[in-house]
């Protein structure tokens, strides 16, 4: 890398790339980098020093092919024109998955991941390590809303990696420790069926050298790794890490005390409300007690964890009215947030707002979708975000619509939202999606304080 002066982006507003983006900046090399349309985090990165152009012109691609190294996200199309140049100039190009297994390799890599649950439990991670006094580096699928960004610095050889499995990127780590929070079939475009993408877990775990630590019940085994293998669950008692004497109070926050393999560590609570947050907590925290991490320090740091934007995000929480934004684009991950959602705030009228994210997805699990939308009183569902995916014939939302067995529903375009939104009272509303539906959050937020009051 010492022979680099130029660290070029294409596609840099991405959560993944932007972490990297600015841990190269924080080493002090030239970044820069391109992007579709500006957002809040492209516009962050400009502030820090960054710059970044909005359109496919290889004039802003810096410096020579000796001195300059682009990484880009597997998000952008093939025969996009710079990708292009730089490919036929003699750039040297990675992608972003092989850019972070060179940046964590010869480190003490911490892996989280999972088909969900996997951006929480790491950015809880990173905090215990934070608030330990030990530190650590850290590269997060989310914002973290203790520290305001998803990359975190320490002068030390500890790396919190998110394993993201899209495009079978976790085989580019070779962990110290991993956590495993789930193996639910998802990104069939990659994959083609669950039984590939528990093979590529399989072929994760295999590659980690210390302990693998698994969600109880997901079928990860000694024949799968030499590692180590422990388990962790919300109230199993036959997992290594689990709660017990779990009380939850009226907010939906949970008191609760952990067990793991060395004793009790009681009186724990998480920061954030939610039964799939303790979950969560647990399996950040199996880790770092793995790690050495002293029990006081993580018990400390589960009770000061903010949370992260756009995991379970309680936007507005008056009496008799709420709203929570939550990044959830996958039945199981709906499903969960739902089942949270009702627990905290029992006997409410719930009403969903889904943006589907991908045609692939869609059609590979409109009735999942439809069945954990239909848990909601009331569903108001948005068309398809494509991301980096061309229509497919027939593959619409009103394939979930239609499968929903839900009397109050709706289907409308994204545009119309605010103003559904508006000629209805709301009791607890909640918003779903891994697109854009997060532009509407401020509105909605800003809607909510001026009819129900701050």
């Amino acid at each position: 890398m010492k022979k680099y002066e130029n660290i070029y982006f294409i596609g840099i507003g991405g959560i993944g790339m932007s972490a990297i983006a600015r841990y190269y900046k924080f080493k002090g090399y030239n970044v820069s980098g391109y992007d579709r349309t500006p957002s809040e985090l492209t516009g962050e990165l400009e502030a820090e020093g960054i710059p970044v152009h909005y359109e496919d012109n290889t004039d802003f691609i810096p410096g020579s092919p000796e001195n300059t190294l682009v990484i880009y996200t597997p998000a952008i199309p093939h025969d996009m024109g710079e990708l292009t140049y730089v490919a036929e100039h003699g750039y040297k190009v990675l992608k972003r998955s092989m850019a972070l297994g060179e940046i964590t390799g010869g480190q003490r890599c911490l892996a989280v991941a999972g088909t969900h649950g996997k951006t929480t439990t790491s950015t809880l991670l990173a905090h215990i390590f934070e608030q330990s006094g030990e530190g650590c580096s850290a590269f997060l699928g989310g914002i973290s809303k203790n520290y305001g960004s998803n990359l975190l610095t320490a002068p030390n050889d500890v790396v919190v990696v998110e394993a993201d499995e899209f495009d079978r990127s976790f085989l580019q780590l070779h962990p110290e420790t991993a956590v495993i929070t789930a193996m639910d079939a998802d990104h069939l475009d990659i994959y083609s069926d669950l039984a590939h993408v528990k093979e590529a877990f399989r072929a994760f775990a295999s590659q980690v050298s210390g302990t693998v630590i698994t969600k109880y019940g997901l079928d990860i085994g000694p024949g799968d790794t030499e590692a180590r293998i422990l388990r962790y669950a919300y109230d199993d008692a036959r997992a290594d890490f689990h709660a017990v004497n779990i009380v939850k109070d009226e907010c939906g926050y949970f008191t609760f005390d952990l067990a793991y393999p060395g004793g009790v560590i009681t009186g724990c609570r998480v920061g954030v409300p939610g039964w799939v947050n303790v979950e969560n907590g647990i399996a950040a925290a199996a880790i770092a007690l793995n790690y050495g991490i002293a029990p006081a320090s993580v018990r400390k740091a589960l009770a000061t964890f903010a949370g992260v934007k756009r995991r379970f995000d309680i936007h507005y929480n008056r009496p008799g009215h709420a709203y929570i934004d939550d990044y959830a684009h996958h039945p199981a991950e709906i499903a969960a947030a739902v089942s949270s959602i009702r627990d905290i705030f029992p006997g409410r009228k719930l009403t969903a707002v889904f943006q589907p994210h991908l045609y692939t997805r869609t059609r590979d699990f409109a009735d999942g979708f439809a069945a954990a939308l239909s848990k909601a009183d009331r569903l108001i569902l948005l068309d398809i975000y494509p991301a980096r995916e061309e229509p497919i014939p027939g593959v619409t939302s009103d394939i979930i619509f239609d499968r929903a067995d839900i009397r109050d529903k709706v289907l409308i375009k994204k545009e119309e939202l605010m103003e559904t939104l508006e000629g209805e009272d709301i009791d607890t509303l909640v918003t779903f999606g891994a697109g854009n539906i997060d532009r509407y959050t401020g509105s909605i937020t800003e809607m909510m304080q001026r009819r129900y009051g701050k």
